[in-house]
């Protein structure tokens, strides 16, 4: 299969924060027991103690807390990730996640959303699919 990524993809955070507001079907910050490891650390907490202020369970999966009021993540300071080094991978492999891998749905609701789209280094069709495959695996735990 033709990959429309093949020739590779420019992307370079720009800092704008849009990543990490709620939008729709994208609301929770899912969490492998890796990432909370790793944010706790950022945190200077036990990852026992950082799971129970900052994580809920839901439907056997742990997330960031959030509320219907609450539609950035919790991390999230002016357009800034409080804890960047210690962020999970669904925030470290943003935007390529395998859902925005089509041409239609990278067009649709990533290159308009995004304001890193075009920019920065260009990732080559293989390290996308290593970033993907990332991606699937931390899925796979959750």
């Amino acid at each position: 299969m033709d990959k429309w990524y093949k020739e590779g993809v420019r992307f370079e955070c720009q800092g704008s924060g849009k990543c990490c507001a709620s939008r729709g079907a994208y609301g929770y910050v899912y969490l492998t027991l890796s990432d909370r490891r790793r944010m706790a650390k950022e945190l200077n907490l036990p990852t026992s103690t950082f799971t129970r202020q900052y994580c809920e369970k839901t439907d056997g999966y742990y997330h960031l807390k959030s509320s219907d009021k609450q539609k950035d993540c919790m991390f999230l300071n002016g357009a800034r990730c409080e804890i960047y080094h210690g962020r999970p991978v669904q925030c470290r492999t943003w935007p390529f996640w395998p859902e925005n891998m089509s041409a239609k749905a990278w067009n649709k609701d990533v290159a308009s959303f995004c304001p890193g789209i075009g920019k920065g280094r260009k990732y080559s069709a293989n390290e996308i699919e290593s970033i993907m495959k990332e991606q699937e695996k931390a899925e796979a735990l959750y």
